[in-house]
């Protein structure tokens, strides 16, 4: 299998010496050999009796924290959400 190294690097905006791709090539490789060789996925559901997992319903859930007591650990809260500092111009 013909590996493209160089576009992988120029679309990943990688620079990669021509020392190196030699050895990019090689691992590439192995990794696309080790993905081949993994045994196919069944899509339908199997259940095993021995490995089953019981499942939360979703109406039994726990009561939790309270808003306030949520924001109370938060540094500052305005009209009840949490305050955080500008990231974005």
């Amino acid at each position: 299998m013909d590996i493209d190294i160089r576009h992988i690097a120029k679309l990943s905006r990688l620079k990669i010496s021509e020392d190196e791709l030699s050895g990019y090539e090689k691992e590439m490789a192995s990794i696309i050999a080790m993905v081949e060789s993994m045994p196919e996925i069944n899509d339908e559901l199997t259940v095993d009796s021995e490995n089953v997992m019981e499942l939360r319903s979703d109406d039994n859930v726990g009561s939790g924290y309270s808003r306030d007591e949520m924001l109370s650990n938060a540094p500052k809260t305005v009209a009840g959400c949490v305050v955080v500092p500008k990231t974005v111009d």
